[in-house]
């Protein structure tokens, strides 16, 4: 595919007697907003660590860009732009929202006063302004949040990927959180997100895989994998699936439980 971005195919990834991820193969166009869903336990959040280095597959290949990037060391590929974010936050503690921005813009940027200038540019693409001079112990799990996301970013990716990064939010935080998702894919950057919240897979996404004992059982648009009786069964559950249905009818989404 010309556009596209990030191809993977034919991972495979066991721990032992656990087939965690199996021959799964998807592709990523770039400028686009997908989502790979599924149940915990999926094999979701292996399929990335296969995709940005943090694990070697035991077989298949990773394609960036046209390039074979499969087990290369993620500072490598990150250089390259294609960055991830962790469902559990860990930033610098004592260090300002600044300092931890700047650590990811330092990636292609040695100045320190540049990086220091640019890590103020990207706090304020994910509404941490307000926050830069805060210790990062200080923020919220909304901000946290925020602050991995502006941490991602500030290395420059060309694709993000995203592991729930809704995660532990209320409605309204998730409601907020939305549109600086949205933001970052209109500002150039391809995403590919894990999230459970299906309010945000139904107001973002494009395309949708769905993963299921390390296999893709589904893909299609959201609302089109939310009525595929396979991803009800594995995933969804009919009354979720149902309400889900109804709530795309009325131009509404619902989150997830």
């Amino acid at each position: 595919m010309a556009d596209c971005l990030l191809a993977i195919q034919g991972l495979s990834k066991s721990f032992g007697g656990l087939k965690a991820v199996q021959d799964v193969s998807l592709a990523v166009p770039a400028g686009s907003l997908t989502a790979l869903i599924g149940p915990n336990g999926a094999g979701k959040t292996t399929l990335f660590a296969l995709m940005s280095g943090f694990l070697m597959p035991d077989s298949g290949q990773v394609l960036f860009d046209g390039q074979d990037i499969t087990g290369r060391a993620p500072h490598l590929t990150a250089r390259l732009g294609m960055t991830r974010t962790f469902q559990i936050v860990q930033p610098f503690a004592t260090q300002t929202v600044r300092d931890n921005i700047a650590v990811g813009v330092h990636l292609h940027l040695k100045d320190r006063r540049a990086a220091l200038a640019q890590a103020e540019e990207v706090a304020a693409r994910v509404g941490l302004s307000a926050q830069l001079d805060k210790p990062a112990s200080d923020l919220t799990v909304a901000g946290r949040k925020r602050l991995e996301l502006a941490r991602a970013l500030a290395t420059r990716p060309r694709l993000l990927l995203l592991d729930e990064v809704l995660a532990g939010l209320n409605p309204q935080e998730i409601a907020e959180m939305i549109p600086v998702v949205r933001g970052i894919m209109q500002g150039g950057v391809t995403v590919l997100m894990i999230e459970h919240v299906m309010q945000a897979v139904m107001n973002l996404a494009q395309h949708v895989w769905v993963l299921a004992q390390g296999q893709l059982i589904a893909q299609g648009s959201p609302a089109e994998v939310t009525a595929d009786e396979k991803v009800v069964e594995a995933y969804l559950g009919h009354g979720t699936a149902a309400r889900l249905r109804a709530a795309a009818l009325a131009g509404k989404s619902e989150a997830l439980p």
